[in-house]
């Protein structure tokens, strides 16, 4: 049970819940994920599990795609419809193009406020932990980046988007800004996450789905072996001796041959395929083991 587990996630319950259900159905407590979703979000979690908890620190920044409705007219304390909403009273913009020009503002690189009720940490503790405190938390704002913005529909004062971001990105501030920008206010009334880096929901199990594997014997067929993943890296098969090497936190030779010249990381694989170190560059095909599985 060591490698890479993706699961859509159903609306209603949180990142957390998942990560729970997962732990009894494989019976093991280390489990991480590549980005939380918020209880109402659906779509994919991918999570790492066993031994490649490890390796979750060379998932950060992997960009990610979501499918978004966002609804004008409304506001809510938490930027999407789980909050405490209400409507502004202002006329939604009648104009498509005024919608699709303000919208413009949301691509490329900008500086986004995370909604202060968020994960992100004030003093080191969570900011919605503070709102629910009725204290007052000031968010730094961050630079995030949105490299696809597709208007999907724009009807009856909702609009469809697929959107992606880079990590850290708050879909729910850019529902928020986008209202507070046409002066009718917003918030995100839908959201599922269609893709994390390289993997997609369509290969993803529900949770039904992965109770049925468990009670087979089968779970491990919902598992992405550690290998398999990470393969911007190139691999190199060691014997038992530089296993041992390994094992120890000793620098390793790599072949030149099999990989390339200069390349920051590679995967040290045992002859039988399991992966064994993530190494880092040292010297020119002299790597260091900086994640041991």
């Amino acid at each position: 049970m060591n490698g890479l587990v993706l699961i859509d996630k159903p609306g209603g319950c949180t990142s957390h819940d998942v990560v729970n259900r997962w732990r009894k159905l494989a019976q093991t407590k280390r489990v991480g994920h590549l980005g939380t979703l918020d209880p109402m979000a659906t779509g994919l979690l991918a999570l790492v599990t066993g031994q490649a908890t490890r390796l979750a620190q060379f998932f950060g920044r992997d960009e990610k795609t979501y499918e978004a409705e966002i609804t004008l007219g409304v506001i809510s304390n938490t930027y999407d419809a789980e909050g405490e909403v209400e409507e502004t009273g202002i006329p939604v913009p009648s104009d498509r193009a005024a919608i699709v020009s303000t919208l413009d503002r949301f691509r490329g690189r900008f500086l986004q406020t995370p909604p202060a009720v968020s994960a992100k940490k004030v003093g080191g503790v969570a900011a919605y932990k503070l709102a629910r405190k009725q204290i007052a938390v000031d968010l730094v704002p961050i630079e995030v980046e949105v490299s696809d913005l597709k208007i999907a529909e724009i009807s009856e004062g909702r609009i469809r988007l697929s959107i992606t971001s880079s990590a850290g990105t708050y879909i729910r501030s850019i529902a928020h800004d986008l209202g507070q920008a046409l002066g009718c206010g917003g918030l995100l009334s839908k959201l599922r996450r269609t893709k994390v880096g390289p993997f997609r929901v369509e290969s993803a199990r529900t949770l039904p789905e992965l109770e049925q594997l468990a009670s087979e014997g089968r779970l491990q067929d919902a598992v992405l072996a550690s290998a398999k993943l990470l393969p911007q890296f190139p691999s190199e098969y060691v014997g038992v001796n530089v296993e041992a090497q390994i094992r120890q936190g000793r620098d390793f030779r790599t072949s030149p041959f099999s990989v390339p010249p200069g390349s920051p990381f590679v995967k040290a694989l045992s002859y039988s395929g399991e992966l064994i170190a993530i190494g880092e560059l040292r010297i020119p095909n002299i790597y260091h083991p900086s994640t041991v599985l």
